[in-house]
Order: structure tokens, then sequence, then C-alpha cells
């Protein structure tokens, strides 16, 4: 291992400050305030005359104090935006092998598409008899994804994961409605291992959670599931594959123990990149599942764009299902949404019809890769996550033996124990090194987790490089080297933040500083 370089960085109220530079810049790593600090209230990137005479119309509301927002030239205002932007990470610069996130990457043939006229600039409120084909596009994209899930019908509305999770779980609860056991069935059933928003989503829907406890290889048990169904248990909601990136092989049993019992099943989709093409939740017993067309189609993920988390329902759900929906009729193709033509609808769950550019996106990535590219997506993100386990299994503990994972490897710190270094440390490190570290800490049934999904996106090099980085940093735990990583990030434009102090007192509003007195 090379000695880190000389690099003359001091550290001033968390501050880097480079102290060989006159500018505190670092090549094109440039050193600059925050947009408050920049701005002069006389800039402006526009010329605008004054005011003709007026009288206001605002009642003595008007402001009688300066703003107090930045002026800048539209060249500064630029190169601050452009600064800031390049101290970004995103899948568009490495890998991004956050678990349980599937972070992969967004081809820019479905940004063409969803640019095409017709997609890129139709309103909601168009008569639907303008929007044919942007309707025809919603019937094909449902179509896939009810072929995909073996399931009836899906609803395209909800925005993302969570809605999509409250929009299953609303139709669970309107089908109890029309069962008359919506007060008897109260209970919602959550493994330990299950996605984190699920005990959220069925606490707002106005059920109580009761926790299911995982086998010590990672995988719900089915008697514990039995041994806490009762008449008062409305349904289960499970990850698969889990949260622990294990298949919950048991799957078929418990959606049979739900569904003699009178309860439903809802999976939540949001690993489904491991699964598609090779096993359709319907043919095992599912009754409603989310899909985040973010993760498993390939739509823009977190800031790249809005979410879409279609929800796929059985055919026990499947009158419950949510407006608007799409029927096909003579005349050509209809949005339903009155509520007197599906009387066991629960209604709507946004207020029109969800993210039209996402539809285009995922569905021109299911067309550019067709059933087998599906499949083998799948197949080798499973590959990948296997790779990555592998090469790092000498160094790295895994929580449930070194066996095969399906999308993610998850990795526990038994193996930092007595070094004085935590799982923070060491993925402060890996920003060091150019990555992005993976999920930490999660999931919670696991100490000190470490979950790491590469997706199938990545080449064999770029996963060489990978495992090679952190082989290294693992290595340098061994030797003892800790000054690499209480610091960590060493290189980064910050260093490591008081995250607690951050969370719980942030400064959510620039004051400008008392001038310095001589």
């Amino acid at each position: 291992m090379l000695d880190k370089p000389e690099t003359g960085l001091e550290e001033a109220d968390g501050v880097l400050v480079d102290r060989a530079t006159f500018t505190g810049n670092r090549g094109l790593a440039i050193e600059e305030g925050l947009i408050f600090e920049l701005g002069r209230p006389e800039a402006s990137g526009v010329d605008l005359p004054e005011p003709a005479p007026f009288q206001s119309r605002l009642g003595g509301l008007e402001r009688k104090t300066p703003i107090g927002l930045p002026g800048l030239s539209e060249p500064e205002t630029v190169r601050h935006y452009v600064r800031l932007s390049q101290k970004n990470y995103s899948i568009d610069t490495g890998i991004f092998p956050l678990g349980s996130c599937t972070m992969k990457h967004n081809p820019r043939l479905n940004e063409r598409m969803a640019r095409l006229p017709g997609f890129g600039d139709i309103h909601p409120l168009q008569p639907q008899s303008s929007v044919q084909g942007a309707l025809e596009l919603m019937k094909e994209i449902s179509h896939w994804l009810l072929t995909l899930t073996g399931m009836q019908a899906v609803a395209l509305s909800p925005r993302a994961g969570a809605h999509g999770e409250a929009c299953g779980m609303m139709a669970i609860k309107q089908a109890l409605i029309a069962r008359g056991e919506a007060e008897q069935r109260k209970v919602v059933l959550v493994p330990d291992s299950a996605h984190g928003t699920n005990p959220a989503t069925a606490t707002l829907v106005g059920f109580e959670v009761r926790s299911v406890p995982a086998r010590e290889d990672g995988i719900v048990d089915v008697e514990a599931v039995r041994q806490a169904l009762g008449p008062d248990v409305a349904a289960i909601m499970l990850t698969n594959p889990n949260t622990c990136g294990l298949f919950e092989k048991n799957i078929v049993e418990i959606a049979e123990a739900m569904h003699e019992a009178g309860a439903y099943f809802y999976c939540d989709g949001a690993n489904f990149n491991a699964i598609v093409g090779r096993a359709r939740p319907g043919d095992l017993g599912v009754d409603a599942m989310h899909i985040n067309l973010h993760k498993t189609f390939s739509t823009p993920h977190g800031g790249g764009g809005p979410g879409a988390g279609p929800v796929v329902l059985s055919s026990r759900l499947a009158p419950h299902a949510p407006l608007p929906f799409l029927v096909q009729e003579k005349a050509g193709l209809r949005l339903v949404e009155d509520k007197a033509e599906a009387p066991g609808t629960f209604g709507r769950i946004g207020a029109f019809h969800g993210q039209m550019g996402m539809y285009v996106r995922a569905l021109t990535y299911m067309l550019s890769h067709g059933a087998d590219g599906l499949r083998q997506a799948s197949e080798d993100a499973v590959l990948n996550a296997n790779y990555v386990r592998v090469g790092l299994a000498d160094l790295m503990s895994l929580p449930f033996g070194n066996r095969p994972c399906m999308h993610e490897a998850l990795f526990d710190d038994a193996w930092l124990k007595g070094t004085g270094l935590s799982v923070l440390d060491f993925a402060k490190a890996m920003i060091d090194e150019g990555f992005h570290p993976m999920t930490v800490y999660f999931p919670l049934v696991v100490h000190g987790a470490m979950l790491i999904e590469p997706t199938e996106s990545e080449s064999k090099a770029t996963l060489d490089l990978f495992v090679a980085a952190l082989r290294d940093l693992a290595m340098a735990v061994q030797r003892g080297d800790k000054e690499r990583f209480l610091g960590a990030p060493h290189y980064a434009p910050r260093r490591r933040l008081d995250e607690t102090r951050a969370a719980r007192t942030p400064v959510l509003k620039w004051t400008k500083p008392a001038p310095i007195e001589n």
C-alpha cells in the first residue's frame, strides 16, 4: 500500500481548508462559499426597468424590508450550481452499491422515448380522446406487469414504493370491509426481515403490527407465522427476497397458511429485480405487491426523477383496485373515474393517474430487453452479488454463513470486533477510495449490517476494482491502520459530520455572520 500524499489540508469548523494553495482550491476541486455568501444584493442576471408608478393592492401587507435573496450574475449562478453538481455521487459516476435500493443504470434510450411529443407534453386534464396513445402505452405496460407477476389487476397510480404499499393495504382493508370483517381483523404480521416501511404503512392504514421472528438462517419461520395467526389477523407483509438477500423458500406454505386463516398476503416488491422472469409472485400465493419502476425497470431513482410504484393484485383483491383504471371500449380506451362504476373500489390514491414519464421509460426498458433479457438481467444481478460475496468472504463476516445469496450480499461487523473500528468508519473510508458506501446498519436483524447490491449494470472489471478496494480496506483494518478510518473521509470536499447532532439540531437557515473586528 502506497503512503498517502501530503495534502496540506487543515480542518476548520468541519471544513477542509488547503493551506498549500492560496485559493483553497485543489486543482479542479473548487472551494467556494454558500450562495448566500457569494451573492450581492445589487447583482442580477437580468436588467429590469424600474416599475412605473402604481398603487399597491396588498392592503399594507407588502414587504417592508429587503427579501434577503442572494444576487448573482448568470455566469456566477451557473458556475455555482455546476460546481455543486461536481460534488455529487450518482449512478452516472460510479457503482452505487446500496443494498435494498437497486441503483441500476438508466438507459439513455429511455430518456429519448420519454421526450417524444405526445408523452413529454401531455397534461392530466386533457380530454381522454386526445391521449389515446398514452392510454395505449399504459395498457401495454399493464400487460407486461401482469404477465411478469402472474396477477389479475394492476393499479398504475401509486407514486412510489411506500405509496404502493399503502395502496395494497388499502385494497386489503376494503376487501375486509366488503366481507364485514374490518372491525375484527385489525392485525398485520410483519417479519423482522421485512422492509422498514412495512410496519409504518400498516399503521398508517389503521392496522396493528405484530412482529414475526426470523430463524437463525435468516428465513421467516412458517411455524412462527402459524402461531401468530388468529381471527384478528388481516394480512402479512413479507419481503421476498427478504432484506437479508435471501429467498423465502417457504413462501408458498406461508401463503397457504394465511389464506386458510382468511387473511391476505402482501408482498413487498422492492426486491423484484432478483426474480423477474424466474418466479411469478401470483404463482406463489401473493395477493398484492408493489413494483418499484425506479428499481426493477430502470427509471431514474431518487433525485433523478419521480418514483412510480404500480401495485398488482390477485383475483381476491382485483375488485377493490383504486380509481382510475383502464377499460377497453369500442370507441377506445377509457379511464374509469366514477366510483359508481366500480362499487368495490376503495377510491383514489392520488389526484391524477401517476407518472407518465416513468411509464414510458419502464416500458422502453421492457421492450428493449424482451422477456429473455429481463430474465437475464435478474440472473446477472444475482450473479454479481454472489461474485462480491465470494470475493470478500475470507476477510469480512457473513451473518448467515458463506452460502449463495440473491441480488444482494449481506455482511455484518463480527470481523471488526476488537479493532476499535465501526461499520461507519469502514463506510466513510470507502468514500476516500471513490466509492459510495453500501447500505449500513440495515437490516436491523443483523448487528452492524453492510448490505451490498451491485445490480446487473456493473461489469466484471468494475466489480473487480470494487472488491479489490474493499479487500485493501479490510486488510488495513487487520493491520491496525486506524488512522485511515477514524478521520475518514480525508479527501472528500467535507470531513465527517457529527451525524447525530446534524439530525437532532439541524441548521436550516443561513445567518449572516457578525463582521470580524480588527
